[in-house]
């Protein structure tokens, strides 16, 4: 029989204190802007001014509006020369303010008054370097990556940590488990056995499988060998079973099999150590109001998956979750140890799954 037991279980405070003694902030590296989908910011992005003279917004012609105010169809205008064509994204020419749409010339012959900035985009209104266009620890969108290549910007600074996702034979569960990872922002690489993961080049290692007692898990057992375990057993409702281990300078999560086990000791654990490596802040949720009561035990915190109706977010689970409950979820909410629950009516921040 396994020798892994857990005598008491650690308040999820304390275990994310040593997290965050155990998260080294990764250094940054530039990359391609074009390559940095999905990944975090190292440091604020500033450009512009952007674009640093007027160009056309639209396609049409060039006029100083000041010239054309007073124009109609019924009132037209004979300039002494013809305007100048701008194709859209061209410099404005000199002397012009304004773009006229194609119908609205005819020869010299001008048939619609314009404003200044009729059709233009001024100088800086894309970026200016007072305000960052995106902030550190963000992920960027691939919208944020078509943004930075529209003002001019080539390369950025990134925090990109190497993260090994190990599945000791629960490859669903630890495939998941990555794909959460990977939305951190992580390069993460899947493996299928610990000591591999160990043996590599990494800045974390998370392991699906083998933290409990039963007759085949010493996932724990081989980390207290390889290097230190900080905790086994977590005082939280799934993943009670998880451990936290270092090897090295290396955090090593460990997550039981079970998938909702799994999932609560990641959402926990493991977004506080993937926030610990990149740097990035806490992203808000979204506020939801409990269609009803959600009962917790005191000194246990819990993660409650939840489904949002139109009488609000009704709680779907408690301790173990039934696989219809985790797919009709919209998100979860967290119970905290000092609380017995939340009474209908309460709101509460909601999170997505990965």
């Amino acid at each position: 029989m396994s020798a892994q037991r857990i005598s008491s279980l650690t308040p999820v405070a304390d275990v994310l204190a040593r997290v965050a003694a155990l998260a080294r902030l990764v250094a940054p590296r530039e990359v391609a802007v074009q390559d940095a989908e999905g990944r975090l910011l190292a440091h604020d992005v500033i450009a512009g001014p952007w674009p640093p003279i007027p160009v056309a917004l639209t396609d049409g012609w060039a006029v100083r509006a000041e010239q054309v105010a007073d124009e109609g169809p019924y009132a037209p205008t004979l300039l002494s020369a013809p305007p100048n064509w701008v194709d859209a994204g061209a410099p404005m020419p000199p002397s012009t303010d304004a773009v006229l749409p194609p119908d609205a010339v005819t020869g010299a012959e001008v048939h619609m008054a314009a404003t200044p900035g009729d059709g233009v985009l001024a100088a800086g209104a894309d970026a200016t370097p007072d305000l960052p266009l995106r902030h550190a620890g963000e992920r960027l969108r691939a919208a944020d990556v078509a943004a930075l290549q529209a003002v001019g910007v080539a390369r950025i600074s990134v925090r990109e940590a190497r993260v090994r996702v190990v599945s000791a034979g629960a490859d669903a569960v630890g495939l998941a488990v990555a794909r959460g990872v990977a939305a951190h922002g992580a390069n993460v690489t899947f493996v299928r056995a610990l000591e591999r993961a160990l043996a590599e080049e990494a800045d974390a290692v998370i392991a699906v499988g083998g933290t409990g007692a039963g007759t085949q898990d010493d996932s724990v057992e081989m980390l207290a060998r390889a290097g230190s375990v900080d905790v086994h057993g977590f005082g939280l409702s799934p993943g009670e079973t998880s451990a936290l281990a270092h090897v090295g300078a290396q955090p090593v999560l460990l997550l039981p099999a079970r998938l909702d086990a799994a999932l609560g000791g990641f959402l926990i654990v493991g977004d506080a150590l993937l926030r610990g490596l990149t740097g990035a802040p806490i992203s808000p949720g979204m506020p939801v109001t409990l269609a009803r009561k959600i009962v917790s035990t005191v000194g246990l915190a819990e993660v409650v998956p939840v489904r949002v109706t139109e009488h609000g977010a009704e709680p779907l689970a408690s301790g173990h979750w039934p696989m219809q409950a985790l797919m009709r979820a919209d998100g979860w909410v967290l119970a905290p140890p000092e609380s017995e629950g939340f009474a209908a009516g309460t709101t509460l921040e909601m999170r997505p799954f990965p």
